[in-house]
């Protein structure tokens, strides 16, 4: 399965400890950061993995003895 979300990529200034902040737009809490742009896109890409399992565990056991349906959904985003 593939998901494509918009990362965002914040410099900080040198005088602040240098390097980058990045993030996604439509996922909160995929925050991490990293001294090269490539070492924050690669963080991020871990922090989006790590989010996204830790959902599925968490609403795993919410759901524990509930009768569920699960499917996918596709939703058109400009």
């Amino acid at each position: 399965m593939s998901l494509t979300l918009s990362a965002v990529y914040e410099e900080v200034p040198e005088s602040e400890g240098g390097g980058y902040v990045a993030y996604t737009e439509e996922l909160p809490g995929a925050i991490s950061e990293g001294e090269t742009l490539e070492e924050a896109r690669e963080n991020l890409r871990d922090a989006i993995e790590l989010l996204l399992q830790a959902n599925r565990e968490l609403a795993s056991k919410s759901h524990r003895g509930k009768k569920v349906a699960r499917e996918k959904i596709t939703v058109p985003v400009s």
